[in-house]
């Protein structure tokens, strides 16, 4: 979440104002169904109104509406407001939250606003090189059309100005409009009241320099972004069931693993972490999103994506490693600092980095990393070492499962020389973990595609006449692959009390026979590679091999 909230940011800046809403969103993935699901988010397009407030004291609060009751006294360009004299300091930019004869809902989630500046070319007037525009903003809210507004927000927000003029800058090309990029505005993580009202003024003070060379700014248009309602539901009933049923098998997963008389190994600790990862993230806790206002469950929500994403990687490590035959060192978590750690450090920095925005915009939602130099290169270099450690992760990955399925062929020579029920036996078991490491190689390849895909294409593909929502069938199909997954790994993992062999004594316990020509390979195999064999009654630590 948290790297796609910032490619999309980066697209939003780089690629201009250019949406496309559709709910439209034929979803699916394997036999699980998620039949049709709209659109994550909708995108809105506000025009701001141009107020006067010829007030003095310009400190004092008070709120101008753009329309309806107590509107305020509004002129229709700049050019109106010369004979007039109305100075730059007595205009105010209002714009209202949703359109009029709408409402805002809890189930839209977030909110998230994008800032386009109209600048007219002046030869008097131009923009300054590494101009500045400096906003005093304030926001307010309320849940009825005749109440009176609550401040919720004010603060001074600077934005750089990056803007080109493509015509020659001569007289007659005056009035033309600069081409500049957007400007990230406004992020709230809660939408708990109905009607919203920004204010936003350009102070003009020549002694301080403030807002001047920033050209003569004709409107501001914001855009807003937030959650659709039917898509949040979607979202909601797939979390409210897929917990308990995670949570059901985590419980009987662990349960058979402490019936065993030994101890459980790391393979089992690290699949029940897990499980345990996934419960965490499948808590619909943003139920409660809808009746409080509780601003800080996006940072919450990353948090926890960000600690099942960090336990996932750790585990396929892990799997594999626990699964090459050749390695000495197994059963230690301490053997895997080498791959581990940096997928620690690297977590960490990304909860550093969330923290850094999504931390601040707790009190001071105008606050954006990307307004500064320093910052957009720190996020900058953030997205590329990501992507670059992640491409290296998915490498690496193949490489270990290449290993593991070379170890496991070298050894299957040994399986013709047992009788034939053990060998049916591990023919099972081997083909049930080379079935497990394809999926987990698909369900990593699959992630990194559709995660890519969705930010680089903004959200949608058109496949002939067919409008597909790559964001949506990413929520909604990644999240219940790994669901299934991480079912799969504990169903399959599970410890049995089956025991294989060839006769039958009191017609109650299996006991293994002829132990000389199968104890290398349990002893390689069955306590290395399948660690929850159904083989439970051979001990190889007690019986001194």
């Amino acid at each position: 979440m948290l790297l796609g909230r910032v490619f999309s940011r980066l697209i939003l800046q780089t690629a201009g104002l250019e949406f496309e809403v559709t709910t439209k969103t034929p979803v699916r993935y394997g036999r699980v169904a998620v039949i049709s699901a709209p659109g994550p988010t909708t995108a809105v397009s506000y025009m701001s109104v141009k107020c006067v407030d010829a007030r003095k004291n310009h400190h004092k609060a008070k709120w101008l509406m753009p329309w309806g009751l107590n509107q305020c006294d509004k002129i229709r360009d700049i050019e109106e407001a010369i004979p007039r004299e109305i100075e730059a300091n007595d205009i105010v930019f209002s714009v209202h939250i949703p359109l009029p004869s709408m409402e805002m809902s809890p189930w839209f989630q977030f909110m998230l606003f994008i800032l386009q500046l109209d600048i007219a070319f002046k030869l008097n007037n131009q923009i300054r090189e590494n101009a500045e525009v400096s906003m005093d903003v304030s926001l307010a809210y309320r849940n009825d059309m005749f109440a009176e507004w609550t401040e919720m927000a004010r603060e001074r927000v600077p934005r750089k100005l990056k803007c080109t003029f493509t015509s020659p800058k001569t007289p007659e090309h005056e009035g033309r409009y600069y081409e500049c990029d957007v400007l990230p505005f406004m992020e709230i993580g809660s939408v708990a009241h109905k009607y919203y009202l920004l204010n936003i003024r350009l102070p003009v003070n020549e002694k301080k320099k403030i807002n001047v060379g920033i050209g003569e700014i004709k409107d501001i248009r914001l855009v807003g972004i937030h959650q659709n309602g039917g898509f949040t539901k979607v979202w909601f009933a797939m979390k409210t069931f897929l917990t308990p049923s995670i949570f059901i098998i985590m419980v009987w997963y662990w349960r058979r693993i402490t019936m065993m008389s030994r101890p459980p190994v790391l393979l089992e600790k690290v699949i029940f972490a897990l499980g345990i990862s996934m419960t965490f993230i499948n808590i619909p806790v943003e139920w409660f999103s809808i009746g409080f206002d509780w601003t800080w469950m996006l940072l919450f929500g990353d948090i926890r994506q960000g600690i099942f994403y960090a336990v996932l990687l750790s585990f396929w490590i892990i799997f594999c490693g626990e699964h090459m035959m050749d390695q000495h060192e197994r059963n230690h978590i301490a053997g895997y600092w080498k791959q581990v750690g940096p997928i620690a450090v690297g977590a960490f920095c990304l909860f550093i980095f969330d923290m850094c925005e999504r931390g601040v915009q707790l009190t001071n939602p105008f606050y954006s990393i990307w307004t500064t130099d320093v910052g957009t290169e720190l996020a900058m270099a953030f997205i590329i070492v990501a992507g670059i450690c992640l491409c290296l992760y998915f490498l690496f990955l193949c490489f270990m499962v290449f290993q593991v399925f070379r170890n496991i062929s070298g050894k299957q020579s040994t399986l013709p020389a047992m009788s034939k029920v053990r060998r049916l036996h591990y023919e099972g078991l081997i083909f049930r973990f080379k079935f497990l490491m394809l999926i987990t190689l698909a369900c990593a390849a699959m992630t990194v595609i559709f995660f890519i895909v969705s930010q680089v294409t903004e959200g949608h593909w058109k496949w002939g006449g067919v409008t597909v929502q790559v964001n949506s069938a990413f929520f909604t199909g990644i999240y219940g692959m790994w669901n299934l997954y991480v079912f799969a790994l504990m169903f399959l993992y599970a410890p049995s009390h089956k025991n294989y062999g060839e006769d039958q004594s009191n017609g109650m316990q299996l006991l293994c026979k002829s132990r000389e020509d199968y104890t290398w390979f349990v002893s390689e195999l069955y306590q290395e590679l399948f660690t929850t064999s159904k083989c439970s009654i051979v001990n190889i630590s007690a019986s001194g091999i």
